[in-house]
């Protein structure tokens, strides 16, 4: 059986609006109606294949296991960082995780935000290299590049891929070239892209790490010693994982690595490390435009429209070469070969402290969702969604009073002493300072308008006397 570890803690910027720190792209359907984290979840699901272990933030964890219950699968283990460390201490965490269960388990680990358009030919290589990593090597997976991409890292091979069926020797990491480079290796047939997806043992890739990272040991392996389970997660031990450097698996170990071999791979692979990378991605274009939501294009060419709200048209004319970008709050209009620095204007939202720079329209908590509809002077109107069987923190306010209007389902409400279930179109009040509970008891989501009123309306006015999900 193989392990997936599935990495799934970034929060990218190159996709923004889209994505954001507070809801990146893993989570978030790119491309077709499953996100691609759960379409990274299923690739790696089925015959052959153990539930997963998944390395996440705190802030992602309900997500993650709502995603998964989504397409019925259930996580071997949710492993939660304190704070992003990059690749190599996650991974080095999961390893030691999997090893006191079975130092000879194989680990598959691959990022949650990829798309692989072939997964037969995925699953294929990945049998090829089963064989070298139960030897004891560190198998890669590496692209045959169909273009000269300045964006992606490359893996020099020993020897032209495709000479032999199997593992190749890795000559060495190459780093993202300039141009005429990119070219000159797309055309060697010594080059594949990096795609970071690594196959080895557990045993293997801890030996590899004393080796050749030591000082990544201690405070990694402490933190998973002092990890504390908490509603189903396991809380890496935050004081211990401060010490680890912050480094990526490649830096780390692959590089200094005598036995890393690599499985070429050609099924249709992307990292969605940008709009540009999307609109090659989606599928129906014409004419090199690809469209997605309420979107259309006339006498457009090579460019991507895309619209995030049903009620919001985004129409291009004349257009080449363009990205359109359209979400509720925020719209991204870029050339197209600029698409690696859309960073730049997350950086410069961020300067203003604009909130679009990282918070997300809508708002995902344990329990669902919301989204804030209108906000004026000392009001502000929100559309919550609970999900079944889920509650709200039992809570109070210090500085504003609600009006819940039930618009789908049924609440079960809780002010102060009194509990009352409230159907669709009827209403109640939530004075200021009552403590307070909403709770979906049926069996369909429910749907409410919130009305809040007063002189602070922020998030943060909360105060939690008992809550479902351990939040502070």
């Amino acid at each position: 059986m193989i392990t997936p570890i599935l990495l799934a803690g970034g929060s990218g910027t190159r996709l923004w609006p889209l994505s954001r720190r507070s809801y990146p792209k893993q989570f978030t359907p790119m491309i077709g109606e499953e996100t691609l984290f759960q379409a990274s979840a299923r690739r790696l699901s089925g015959t052959g294949f153990a539930d997963p272990v998944v390395l996440t933030n705190a802030e992602f964890r309900f997500i993650v296991t709502e995603q998964l219950s989504a397409i019925g699968q259930d996580p071997g283990a949710v492993l939660l960082e304190p704070a992003g460390r990059n690749t190599a201490p996650a991974i080095l965490a999961a390893a030691l995780w999997l090893a006191q269960r079975d130092p000879e388990a194989l680990m598959l680990v691959s990022p949650s935000d990829h798309v692989i358009s072939d997964a037969q030919a995925f699953w294929a290589a990945i049998e090829s290299g089963i064989p070298a990593a139960r030897a004891g090597k560190l198998v890669t997976f590496g692209v045959t590049p169909d273009r000269a991409e300045t964006g992606y890292g490359y893996l020099e091979l020993v020897e032209e891929a495709g000479a032999r069926p199997g593992p190749i020797p890795l000559r060495r990491f190459v780093e993202k070239p300039d141009a005429p480079s990119a070219q000159r290796m797309c055309d060697s047939g010594h080059h594949l892209w990096n795609a970071g997806i690594f196959l080895f043992s557990a045993k293997a890739i801890l030996a590899t790490f004393e080796r050749f990272a030591p000082q990544l040991m201690a405070p990694v392996a402490d933190a998973v010693a002092a990890a504390r389970p908490d509603l189903g997660f396991l809380r890496l031990d935050p004081e211990a994982w401060a010490k680890a450097e912050e480094i990526s698996i490649d830096y780390a170990v692959m590089e200094k690595s005598p036995d890393l071999v690599v499985v070429p791979f050609a099924g249709g692979w992307s990292d969605l490390g940008d709009w540009e990378a999307v609109r090659r991605s989606l599928p129906g274009a014409r004419d090199g435009v690809a469209l997605s939501g309420p979107a259309t294009a006339i006498d457009c060419r090579d460019s991507l429209l895309r619209s995030e709200d049903e009620g919001l048209e985004i129409v291009g004319i004349g257009l080449e070469g363009i990205i359109a970008i359209a979400m509720p709050d925020a719209v991204l209009v870029a050339d197209r070969s600029r698409s690696q620095d859309v960073k730049q204007a997350v950086s410069a939202l961020k300067a203003r402290n604009a909130g679009q720079a990282t918070t997300f329209p809508r708002d995902h908590r344990p329990w669902g969702w919301f989204e804030s509809l209108v906000t004026g002077d000392r009001f502000q109107v929100k559309r919550i969604v609970v999900n079944p069987g889920e509650a709200l923190s039992l809570q109070s306010h210090h500085h504003r009073a609600e009006h819940w209007i039930v618009v789908q389902g049924t609440a079960k409400v809780t002010v102060d002493e009194r509990v009352s279930l409230v159907s669709e179109n009827q209403s109640i009040y939530i004075p200021l300072g009552a403590v307070h509970r909403m709770e979906n008891p049926g069996k369909v989501p429910l749907t409410l308008i919130e009305v809040q009123t007063g002189a602070y309306l922020g998030e943060d006015d909360i105060i939690r006397y008992e809550d479902v999900y351990a939040r502070a």
